[in-house]
């Protein structure tokens, strides 16, 4: 990754993606990001696998096998309900945390 992204940050990405596509292989998953991040972020398969594989032993993400664009064999993932709730939950908190950066900055800026 370009930008140093932490892991629940990450894991937080993936759901949202999952949540705004619909089921996705992880190369897609990858490619997603780094587009809506305007390239700021560059996957490889040692940052997004980890983290795939961490959400599904959570249960927020399942997987099953399937032939991606091009006729390969491709793993796709998609939101499980309890995912979408953890989603849900992680945004709350990111609004939250995101509001107080905002009030702390502006604060030390004065």
């Amino acid at each position: 990754m370009g930008q140093e992204v932490l892991q629940g940050t990450l894991d937080l990405m993936v759901l949202k993606v999952l949540e705004s596509m619909g089921p996705m292989h992880g190369y897609g998953i990858a490619r997603r990001l780094e587009q809506i991040s305007e390239n700021l972020l560059h996957m490889n398969q040692g940052t997004l696998y980890p983290a795939l594989l961490r959400l599904q032993q959570r249960g927020w993400v399942s997987s099953k096998w399937g032939a991606s664009d091009n006729n390969r064999k491709a793993k796709f993932y998609s939101l499980t309900k309890a995912g979408r709730k953890q989603l849900m939950a992680e945004e709350e908190n990111w609004g939250r945390t995101a509001a107080l950066m905002q009030r702390l900055l502006a604060e030390t800026s004065s």
